[in-house]
């Protein structure tokens, strides 16, 4: 079993937490978009308080450990390891809890490169512990409008995970923060008389998308995603994990053992 301890030390060698890659400036673009509303920062949330930069960088101060001074502008962020830690062992608890019942289960990410392997790792092991992995709207087509127009995607799963998949493209699976993915799936899911899942693990659109629409949803975001966190704060996401979420997807499997571990389901 991945002691506490073994698991922090990763976290900081690899720059999940600690130091991470995203810059000052890029977060607090984000956090300036999301307070104007901007659907591609909101991904999928409508957040039900009025926030102002100053509330989300205090925010993401607490639930992330980044600089909480609106002043501090340049540098790269800093993610608290222990509130990694904390919010994976959130995170393990929920899980386990809907594998214990045989619940439902969707996964679904926006970063199939990096962390496909993560979530294919937890799909094994609940549909292993007796869960449904559901995979609603297989194939099905989803427009989404880019910085470069609206581009047509399609829908798939790669062991369990929900991904998209852009026509022509070399590369399996597309980066997106789109909560449409979702809402897609849901409705498919939903058409075809169920079962609707008991819960959606993901990131960016998935997890805000899922929430929103009142599904209890838990997943990974890095401190540029602060839709994720407001979710959680206001009640619509159930667990918000705060790391980086674009390092190499390697480095993302102590993560897996120390999460199956904690919520009993290591094989």
């Amino acid at each position: 079993m991945l002691s506490t301890g073994a698991l922090r030390a990763h976290l900081l060698a690899s720059r999940l937490a600690g130091d991470v890659a995203t810059s000052r400036e890029a977060s607090l673009r984000s956090y300036r978009a999301f307070v104007a509303r901007d659907p591609r920062v909101t991904i999928g949330l409508d957040p039900r308080w009025s926030w102002s930069v100053r509330d989300i960088v205090a925010l993401m101060a607490e639930r992330c450990g980044v600089s909480g001074d609106p002043d501090d502008v340049t540098g790269t962020d800093v993610i608290d390891p222990e509130r990694t830690l904390c919010r994976l062992g959130a995170f393990a608890e929920r899980l386990g809890a809907v594998a214990a019942r045989g619940g439902s289960v969707l996964f679904g990410t926006g970063h199939p490169h990096r962390l496909l392997g993560f979530y294919a790792d937890l799909a094994d092991a609940v549909s292993a512990a007796g869960c449904s992995v559901l995979t609603p709207a297989q194939g099905r087509c989803v427009d989404i409008t880019t910085r470069f127009g609206v581009r047509t995607y399609g829908l798939e799963y790669v062991r369990g995970v929900a991904l998209l998949h852009e026509a022509g493209a070399r590369e399996a699976g597309a980066h997106s923060h789109s909560p449409l993915p979702v809402r897609v799936a849901l409705e498919a899911a939903a058409a075809a008389g169920g079962p609707l899942p008991d819960l959606v693990v993901g990131d960016h659109g998935w997890v805000c998308g899922a929430g929103q629409l009142g599904i209890e949803a838990i997943g990974l975001a890095d401190t540029d995603d602060p839709a994720v966190f407001v979710g959680e704060v206001e009640g619509q996401v159930s667990v918000a994990v705060p790391l980086d979420d674009a390092v190499r997807a390697d480095f993302y499997r102590p993560l897996t053992r120390y999460v199956l571990n904690r919520a009993c389901l290591s094989q």
